[in-house]
Protein backbone atom coordinates (compact mmCIF):
# COMPACT_ATOMS: atom_id res chain seq x y z
CA UNK A 1 0.00 0.00 0.00
CA UNK A 2 1.46 3.58 -0.96
CA UNK A 3 2.11 6.29 1.43
CA UNK A 4 -1.09 8.07 0.25
CA UNK A 5 -3.28 5.48 1.20
CA UNK A 6 -1.57 5.88 4.17
CA UNK A 7 -1.91 9.42 4.70
CA UNK A 8 -5.84 9.25 3.99
CA UNK A 9 -6.55 6.75 6.64
CA UNK A 10 -4.44 7.95 9.59
CA UNK A 11 -6.82 10.85 10.89
CA UNK A 12 -5.30 14.67 11.83
CA UNK A 13 -6.06 13.26 15.18
CA UNK A 14 -3.02 10.58 15.09
CA UNK A 15 -0.31 12.64 13.48
CA UNK A 16 -1.05 15.22 15.93
CA UNK A 17 -0.27 12.67 18.49
CA UNK A 18 2.74 10.90 17.04
CA UNK A 19 4.07 14.36 16.11
CA UNK A 20 3.63 15.46 20.26
CA UNK A 21 5.02 11.92 21.01
CA UNK A 22 7.99 12.70 19.37
CA UNK A 23 8.54 16.39 20.17
CA UNK A 24 8.11 15.61 23.19
CA UNK A 25 10.40 12.66 24.12
CA UNK A 26 13.10 14.80 21.99
CA UNK A 27 12.57 17.72 23.37
CA UNK A 28 12.70 15.99 27.10
CA UNK A 29 15.52 14.26 26.65
CA UNK A 30 17.25 18.08 25.45
CA UNK A 31 16.11 18.87 28.36
CA UNK A 32 16.96 16.36 30.00
CA UNK A 33 20.82 16.44 28.79
CA UNK A 34 21.38 20.11 29.51
CA UNK A 35 19.82 19.97 33.25
CA UNK A 36 22.81 17.16 33.69
CA UNK A 37 25.51 19.69 32.79
CA UNK A 38 24.23 21.75 35.56
CA UNK A 39 24.45 19.12 37.75
CA UNK A 40 20.44 19.43 38.79
CA UNK A 41 19.84 15.55 37.82
CA UNK A 42 20.05 12.52 39.27
CA UNK A 43 22.18 11.44 36.42
CA UNK A 44 24.89 14.56 37.21
CA UNK A 45 24.32 13.46 41.15
CA UNK A 46 25.33 10.18 40.47
CA UNK A 47 28.39 10.72 38.33
CA UNK A 48 29.82 12.97 40.92
CA UNK A 49 29.64 9.37 42.67
CA UNK A 50 31.38 7.55 40.28
CA UNK A 51 34.25 10.14 39.95
CA UNK A 52 34.41 9.15 43.82
CA UNK A 53 33.92 5.57 43.62
CA UNK A 54 37.49 5.96 40.74
CA UNK A 55 39.36 7.94 43.46
CA UNK A 56 39.00 5.16 45.67
CA UNK A 57 39.80 2.83 43.48
CA UNK A 58 43.32 4.45 42.41
CA UNK A 59 44.39 4.20 46.01
CA UNK A 60 43.40 0.21 46.36
CA UNK A 61 45.97 -2.79 45.61
CA UNK A 62 42.97 -5.21 45.00
CA UNK A 63 40.69 -3.68 42.48
CA UNK A 64 38.51 -6.48 41.95
CA UNK A 65 35.59 -5.19 44.08
CA UNK A 66 35.40 -2.64 41.73
CA UNK A 67 35.43 -4.78 38.50
CA UNK A 68 32.44 -6.95 40.38
CA UNK A 69 30.60 -3.28 40.18
CA UNK A 70 30.95 -2.90 36.57
CA UNK A 71 29.95 -6.51 35.80
CA UNK A 72 26.97 -6.25 38.03
CA UNK A 73 26.16 -2.96 36.39
CA UNK A 74 26.31 -4.31 32.97
CA UNK A 75 23.64 -6.60 34.09
CA UNK A 76 20.77 -4.59 33.73
CA UNK A 77 21.11 -3.10 30.39
CA UNK A 78 21.86 -6.81 29.58
CA UNK A 79 18.39 -8.10 30.68
CA UNK A 80 16.92 -4.90 29.43
CA UNK A 81 18.06 -5.72 25.78
CA UNK A 82 17.08 -9.13 25.92
CA UNK A 83 14.06 -8.20 26.60
CA UNK A 84 13.89 -5.59 24.05
CA UNK A 85 14.85 -8.27 21.16
CA UNK A 86 11.80 -10.31 22.79
CA UNK A 87 9.52 -7.80 22.00
CA UNK A 88 10.51 -6.35 18.90
CA UNK A 89 10.21 -10.18 17.78
CA UNK A 90 6.98 -10.35 18.96
CA UNK A 91 5.78 -6.92 17.60
CA UNK A 92 6.98 -8.13 14.42
CA UNK A 93 5.18 -11.31 14.37
CA UNK A 94 2.06 -9.30 15.49
CA UNK A 95 2.71 -7.20 12.22
CA UNK A 96 2.55 -10.67 10.40
CA UNK A 97 -0.64 -11.40 10.97
CA UNK A 98 -2.34 -7.48 11.49
CA UNK A 99 -5.84 -8.48 11.36
CA UNK A 100 -6.05 -11.19 13.70
CA UNK A 101 -4.80 -8.94 15.90
CA UNK A 102 -6.61 -5.87 15.50
CA UNK A 103 -9.70 -7.64 15.96
CA UNK A 104 -8.85 -8.91 19.48
CA UNK A 105 -7.63 -4.83 20.33
CA UNK A 106 -11.12 -4.01 18.66
CA UNK A 107 -12.68 -6.29 21.21
CA UNK A 108 -10.96 -4.02 24.53
CA UNK A 109 -13.30 -1.48 25.55
CA UNK A 110 -13.13 2.26 24.73
CA UNK A 111 -10.67 1.41 22.31
CA UNK A 112 -11.26 2.99 18.65
CA UNK A 113 -11.72 1.22 15.81
CA UNK A 114 -9.24 1.63 12.87
CA UNK A 115 -8.17 0.11 9.56
CA UNK A 116 -5.53 -2.70 9.22
CA UNK A 117 -3.29 -0.20 7.84
CA UNK A 118 -3.21 2.23 10.51
CA UNK A 119 -2.83 -0.47 13.26
CA UNK A 120 0.09 -1.89 10.93
CA UNK A 121 1.57 1.87 11.72
CA UNK A 122 1.17 2.27 15.37
CA UNK A 123 2.74 -1.79 15.23
CA UNK A 124 5.65 0.08 13.62
CA UNK A 125 5.84 2.86 15.86
CA UNK A 126 6.26 0.44 19.17
CA UNK A 127 8.77 -1.61 17.51
CA UNK A 128 10.75 1.62 16.25
CA UNK A 129 10.96 2.57 20.07
CA UNK A 130 11.76 -1.34 21.16
CA UNK A 131 14.44 -1.77 18.66
CA UNK A 132 16.34 2.32 19.43
CA UNK A 133 16.03 0.83 23.13
CA UNK A 134 17.81 -2.28 22.43
CA UNK A 135 20.38 -0.38 20.42
CA UNK A 136 21.07 1.90 23.25
CA UNK A 137 20.78 -0.95 26.36
CA UNK A 138 23.70 -3.06 23.84
CA UNK A 139 25.83 0.48 23.62
CA UNK A 140 26.01 0.85 27.70
CA UNK A 141 26.87 -2.76 27.83
CA UNK A 142 30.02 -2.14 25.68
CA UNK A 143 30.71 0.99 27.33
CA UNK A 144 30.78 -0.88 31.02
CA UNK A 145 33.08 -3.12 29.32
CA UNK A 146 35.28 0.02 28.47
CA UNK A 147 34.85 1.25 32.03
CA UNK A 148 35.86 -2.21 33.17
CA UNK A 149 38.91 -2.02 31.25
CA UNK A 150 40.19 1.27 32.36
CA UNK A 151 39.85 -0.05 35.77
CA UNK A 152 42.32 -3.29 34.80
CA UNK A 153 44.68 -1.09 33.05
CA UNK A 154 45.04 1.82 36.36
CA UNK A 155 48.72 1.87 37.28
CA UNK A 156 49.30 0.84 40.55
CA UNK A 157 48.69 2.92 44.03
CA UNK A 158 52.31 3.73 43.99
CA UNK A 159 52.57 5.24 40.74
CA UNK A 160 49.74 7.77 41.47
CA UNK A 161 51.06 8.83 45.08
CA UNK A 162 54.55 9.46 43.40
CA UNK A 163 52.92 11.21 40.71
CA UNK A 164 53.86 9.85 37.65
CA UNK A 165 50.56 9.22 37.10
CA UNK A 166 47.37 12.18 37.86
CA UNK A 167 44.85 10.18 40.37
CA UNK A 168 42.67 13.34 39.35
CA UNK A 169 42.83 13.01 35.63
CA UNK A 170 42.27 9.03 35.33
CA UNK A 171 39.42 9.22 38.36
CA UNK A 172 38.25 12.01 35.99
CA UNK A 173 38.32 9.48 32.65
CA UNK A 174 37.09 6.34 34.23
CA UNK A 175 34.45 8.38 36.10
CA UNK A 176 33.10 9.58 32.56
CA UNK A 177 33.51 6.17 31.03
CA UNK A 178 30.88 4.97 33.49
CA UNK A 179 29.20 7.88 34.04
CA UNK A 180 28.54 7.52 29.99
CA UNK A 181 27.36 3.90 30.10
CA UNK A 182 24.77 4.76 32.78
CA UNK A 183 23.64 7.74 30.18
CA UNK A 184 23.12 5.43 27.44
CA UNK A 185 21.17 3.15 29.98
CA UNK A 186 18.59 6.14 31.23
CA UNK A 187 18.22 6.52 27.52
CA UNK A 188 17.32 3.14 26.98
CA UNK A 189 14.87 3.35 30.29
CA UNK A 190 13.19 6.21 29.20
CA UNK A 191 12.53 4.41 25.68
CA UNK A 192 11.26 1.30 27.72
CA UNK A 193 8.09 3.90 29.74
CA UNK A 194 7.40 5.90 26.18
CA UNK A 195 6.41 2.25 24.86
CA UNK A 196 3.94 2.98 27.48
CA UNK A 197 2.50 5.50 25.56
CA UNK A 198 2.65 4.33 22.18
CA UNK A 199 0.52 0.86 23.39
CA UNK A 200 -2.51 3.59 24.80
CA UNK A 201 -2.30 4.84 21.04
CA UNK A 202 -4.40 1.58 20.35
CA UNK A 203 -7.04 3.20 22.39
CA UNK A 204 -7.25 6.70 20.75
CA UNK A 205 -4.70 9.40 20.12
CA UNK A 206 -6.76 11.17 22.89
CA UNK A 207 -5.68 8.10 25.37
CA UNK A 208 -1.81 8.49 23.04
CA UNK A 209 -1.13 12.37 23.84
CA UNK A 210 -1.91 12.21 27.27
CA UNK A 211 0.03 9.12 28.40
CA UNK A 212 2.89 10.84 26.44
CA UNK A 213 2.62 13.95 28.45
CA UNK A 214 1.84 11.95 31.62
CA UNK A 215 4.95 10.05 30.83
CA UNK A 216 7.20 13.07 30.61
CA UNK A 217 6.13 14.63 33.82
CA UNK A 218 6.67 11.20 35.69
CA UNK A 219 10.34 10.82 34.10
CA UNK A 220 10.95 14.73 35.43
CA UNK A 221 10.07 13.91 38.56
CA UNK A 222 12.01 10.42 38.93
CA UNK A 223 15.05 12.56 37.30
CA UNK A 224 15.03 15.76 39.10
CA UNK A 225 12.26 15.95 42.09
CA UNK A 226 13.08 12.43 43.81
CA UNK A 227 13.21 11.66 47.02
CA UNK A 228 16.18 9.89 46.35
CA UNK A 229 17.81 12.86 44.83
CA UNK A 230 17.74 14.71 47.67
CA UNK A 231 19.23 12.09 50.06
CA UNK A 232 22.48 11.67 46.96
CA UNK A 233 22.99 15.70 47.60
CA UNK A 234 23.36 15.36 51.17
Amino acid sequence: MSLLELARQVTVADWLALAWFIVGWWGYALFARRRARDGGSLLAVTNRYRRLWMMQMTARDNRVIDGVVVQNLSTSPSFFASTAILIVGGLLAALSATEEAAKIVAEIPFTVRTSALVFDLKLFVLTVVFVYSFFRFTWSMRQYTFGALLIASAPPPESFASGEASREAFADRAGRVVGLAAETFNDGLRAYYMAFAVVLWFMSPLAFAVSTAAIIFLLYQREFRSEVLDVLHH
